[in-house]
């Protein structure tokens, strides 16, 4: 069975539902390793350093930002670690959206939420609330210290997280120059355009698509290895090599007292205002 990658508390209001967070998409692409054409063994990339050309060991390597050609400022990992934000066992939900306000660009990445134990009715509370309201929750979620923009939505019986792109991230359509209604379009070419729409119309099945490129290559590759042909040998292979749940308890009560913070409550901006300014004055922030 496949391992979470992520494990925590779901959160909005006083309400919290333990989850871990698993993977909702599957890497199929082919991956190749380079090798010598003269021997066919594998080639390694060695860290090695620009000025001496010799290899620099794991314990001396530090990480640095390039802030001018050539010019480095050298962070320390303490350094890092401050800088990364302190909830990493909480997707904190800050608002809830339109399903359909979010256009397309922003999504990024998917996860499924799973429950954790005697979770289950928290889960299906938050489940059948936004499938019934329409609605999306955004928030943010601390995932390998990094800080993500997310989205919680319902998917049939699931919870599916989308990791968000921030708004720096999304290119504007304006830097870019697309026809507009200037090109007039006749009647007759509008007509016949959906008339070949609705000739071509079906219904979204996604197992009718398949990667084609792929399954041929993987055939020539199945074909090569029966035939032994091109193949090379390595002498030796490296190998790289639980979830915390709590129960959710009188939903009515926290959803009434949820409510009523919620009237007293600051918007979003000048909540992360108050987290910046509670983490300079050395505080740490405390899960809802």
């Amino acid at each position: 069975m496949a391992r979470p990658i992520w494990n925590g508390t779901l959160s909005f209001g006083l309400l919290n539902i333990p989850v871990a967070v698993m993977n909702g998409e599957r890497s199929v692409d082919l991956h190749f390793r380079m090798l010598d054409a003269r021997n066919k063994k594998p080639i390694r990339y060695e860290r090695v350093n620009s000025e001496t050309g010799h290899e620099v060991p794991w314990k001396d390597i530090v990480k640095a930002y390039e802030y001018r050609k050539g010019s480095y400022v050298v962070l320390e990992p303490d350094v890092i670690r401050s800088a990364a934000p302190e909830s990493h066992e909480t997707i904190d939900l800050e608002t809830f959206v339109d399903a359909a306000a979010i256009g397309p660009e922003y999504f990024e990445k998917p996860y499924y939420l799973l429950p954790g134990k005697r979770a289950e009715k928290g889960y299906v509370l938050l489940r059948q609330t936004l499938e019934k309201s329409g609605r999306i929750g955004i928030g943010r979620v601390v995932i390998r210290t990094r800080e993500h923009l997310c989205a919680v939505m319902p998917r049939g019986d699931a919870l599916l997280m989308n990791l968000l792109r921030y708004p720096a991230e999304v290119v504007s359509p304006d830097e870019y120059t697309f026809p507009s209604s200037a090109h007039r379009v006749s009647k007759s070419e509008l007509a016949m355009a959906e008339k070949l729409v609705d000739a071509l119309a079906s219904e979204w099945k996604p197992d009718d698509y398949r990667d084609e490129f792929r399954e041929r290559l993987q055939k020539v590759i199945a074909e090569r290895v029966k035939g032994k042909k091109g193949i090379a040998v390595e002498s030796a292979a490296e190998e790289e090599a639980e979830e915390t749940a709590t129960n959710v308890v009188d939903f009515v009560s926290l959803l009434k007292q949820s409510l009523a913070a919620g009237s007293k409550r600051a918007p979003t901006t000048t909540k992360t205002a108050a987290r910046k300014k509670t983490r300079a004055a050395g505080g740490r922030r405390r899960g809802s």
